[in-house]
């Protein structure tokens, strides 16, 4: 399955269109939203054309295709208007035999990992997108911000298929492959 997993969304309706752009064009199988998804939170600006409605509605009409994690602006009320579970701290796929562990980052993140083996780890929250391998064999993956990148990086979300994990700018643009 192709897998593509974006984090902090924040409200801004374009970052959504743009990024289910990718996903349409490239077949993704599943959306992997990683929290953070209508509210911009008390810290952020406003982002570009905050539509958490718009979005609500664009989303709900894929929500057998979406798997979704509660980051730190996510409450019970966005929740209300969402057709697709949000209010989880963390999933857990299994694809292929490798496990991939997905969540905000506010809870787990590097200096706190879960327990048990993961071949894969996924987070966000931080707005800083990385990816890299460990020498234990994990592979951590933070997909950044599609809306509110921080120290100069650019907008990104990452794509999982087969084993590869992939850091996509948001006009689809490559950054890093493992």
């Amino acid at each position: 399955m192709k897998y593509l997993i974006v984090s902090d969304i924040h409200g801004s309706f374009p970052a959504v269109e743009n990024m289910l752009n990718f996903y349409n064009t490239h077949h993704c199988d599943m959306l992997c939203i990683l929290g953070d998804i209508l509210n911009y939170g008390p810290r952020n600006s406003l982002p570009e054309e905050l539509n958490p409605q718009g979005i609500a509605e664009y989303l709900n009409k894929m929500s057998d295709k979406i798997i979704a994690i509660r980051g730190n602006c996510d409450s019970e009320v966005d929740q209300m208007l969402l057709h697709f579970p949000i209010l989880s701290d963390y999933m857990i796929i299994v694809d292929n035999g490798k496990k991939l562990f997905l969540t905000h980052g506010h809870i787990y993140n590097e200096e706190k990992l879960p327990l048990g083996k993961f071949d894969y780890f996924f987070y966000g929250h931080t707005h800083l997108w990385k990816l890299e391998k460990q020498e234990k064999g994990m592979t951590i993956c933070n997909t950044g911000s599609i809306t509110f990148p921080k120290n100069g990086n650019v907008p990104t979300f990452a794509l999982y298929e087969n084993g590869t994990v992939s850091i996509y700018q948001s006009d689809g643009h490559l950054l890093k492959q493992l």
